[in-house]
């Protein structure tokens, strides 16, 4: 579950793959086919988790791009009618654990995922 959140978009998701790769530049094919068949799941899956009426993707490289974290990543965000969220992205807040948790566990159970601390 992403840490930052947009304020209409609740329950955005990473998916980040566990090698390292700075960004889509260096990511080899197998990877980067890994990382959006995943992508993909999340936002299904996201879809019926949230109820959302849709979903978005983002990923930045180099400075230019808005990368700011250097290790590729995939944004997946809930979308809702009219929820702004290209509008509000000043607006982002750091969201604890506890407030990421009910959103984790709904998206897991429609991954067919279980979860795991630790």
């Amino acid at each position: 579950m992403s840490p930052k959140w947009w304020p209409g978009n609740p329950g955005a998701a990473l998916v980040i793959p566990r090698g390292h790769h700075e960004n889509l530049y260096s990511i080899p094919t197998d990877v980067g086919h890994a990382v959006w068949d995943l992508t993909q799941r999340v936002a299904v899956a996201m879809r019926s988790a949230y109820d959302c009426e849709g979903s978005s993707t983002r990923q930045h490289n180099e400075p230019a791009g808005n990368q700011d974290v250097w290790h590729l990543h995939v944004h997946v965000f809930p979308r809702h009618d009219d929820d702004r969220l290209y509008e509000q992205h000043r607006s982002t807040r750091w969201v604890t654990p506890q407030e990421r948790e009910p959103y984790a566990d709904r998206l897991a159970g429609a991954l067919g995922l279980p979860r795991t601390f630790g």
